[in-house]
């Protein structure tokens, strides 16, 4: 049976340029950076995308490998990445790099580290800012180094959004895509705990392979490129895709309001979700959409979160209604507080009042009927 590339991993990247930033990008110059990153289907064979999707200068990318993780920064089993035949590589400004097939037999669940030795000043990174995971730095090159003790330290990844496996025909892949209750923050870092995680834990077949930003919007640009802007390069053209899980309108209602932008009205939102079906239906894929979550309990400053809650409720109730969608998944219903239904069950509440926690991402991945995934249309 012939096999076929398909995703194993994504990562959603933004900007350090933005004007609304939850956590600072950084620049490297001569140092080493080696990233965990965790599978969610498997397969013979990969190959890495890097990126420069931000970037303002050429990407020098002096040496890359990939492995099997043993614990910590330490690798084993690992492969030299090669570009066009050659070990050195250079992206540019705006552009993504797929690697030379590596021959790697990787499993779902499986942590692989990916080794960049970055030879040359690259400017702030495009980066993914929140991804619940380490990344190690040192300086020089040591990508091939079996550990790096003493390395930094730091919660972000940097210059990849994917790497995709050699795996059967037949294999079925859903991306989800949105928000920080996607990405995983408020779950335990290095844990695999998101909503994501917790969701391919449930499945017999197929995976989930996760595309959420957190602080990402669906109507509007920052934090990342909006919802209907990305759709395209972090939905459908992912290779395998079958269905898409959504889950946006947090960040739409309130995080505007830290750079002075008003919020999404239910019309904008509903229009936006009502495009995001018509382009997945029209690409001939499934779509499952989430309820808005509860957020009135947030404890940032300057967020508009009481006045907000009219077009929460008014959004979901048309989600909840409306047959646009292939499944809708009830998150607002299952992680709201009975007794105060604008805010989160403190069981699920991560301590901020806006994003789940460990047992809160369990409960978000139970609402989504997974008999409903990979069903032909």
């Amino acid at each position: 049976m012939q096999q076929m590339w398909v995703a194993g991993f994504r990562s959603g990247v933004i900007s350090p340029d933005e004007q609304i930033k939850l956590a600072e990008s950084r620049a490297f110059d001569d140092e080493t950076v080696r990233q965990v990153v965790r599978l969610a289907g498997g397969g013979a064979a990969l190959r890495v995308r890097l990126t420069n999707r931000y970037g303002t200068a050429p990407l020098l990318i002096g040496a890359a490998r990939v492995g099997h993780r043993k614990a910590g920064s330490a690798v084993e089993t690992d492969r030299e990445l090669r570009f066009g035949g050659e070990p050195i590589a250079v992206v540019a400004p705006g552009a993504e790099l797929v690697s030379d097939p590596v021959d790697l037999t990787v499993g779902a669940g499986e942590d692989l580290l990916l080794s960049l030795y970055l030879p040359e000043s690259t400017g702030l990174a495009t980066y993914s800012h929140q991804p619940g995971e380490i990344a190690y730095i040192t300086a020089g090159d040591h990508s091939a180094d079996v550990e790096l003790p003493g390395a930094q330290e730091v919660p972000f990844r940097f210059f990849v959004t994917g790497i995709d496996v050699l795996a059967a025909p037949d294999s079925r892949v859903a991306v989800a895509f949105g928000d920080s209750w996607f990405e995983g923050v408020g779950t335990t870092l290095s844990a695999n705990r998101r909503s994501v995680d917790a969701l391919n834990a449930r499945l017999t077949d197929g995976w989930v392979v996760n595309n959420g930003i957190a602080g990402n919007r669906l109507t509007a640009t920052e934090i990342g490129e909006s919802g209907l802007g990305r759709f395209q390069s972090d939905a459908l053209a992912v290779p395998g895709v079958s269905d898409v899980l959504v889950n946006f309108g947090i960040n739409d209602l309130i995080l505007g309001a830290m750079g002075g932008q008003p919020s999404a009205t239910a019309a904008e939102l509903i229009a936006g979700f009502t495009a995001l079906a018509d382009r997945a239906h029209a690409a001939g894929l499934r779509i499952h959409v989430a309820t808005i979550g509860p957020y009135a309990g947030c404890v940032y400053p300057g967020m508009p979160l009481l006045e907000t809650q009219p077009t929460r409720h008014a959004v979901n109730e048309w989600i909840r209604a409306t047959d646009v969608f292939d499944s809708v998944f009830d998150v607002d219903r299952a992680v709201a507080d009975p007794a105060r239904p604008d805010f989160i069950r403190p069981e699920f509440d991560s301590g901020d009042g806006m994003h789940l926690n460990d047992a809160g991402a369990a409960a978000m991945a139970d609402t989504v009927d997974v008999a409903a995934l990979f069903r032909t249309r």
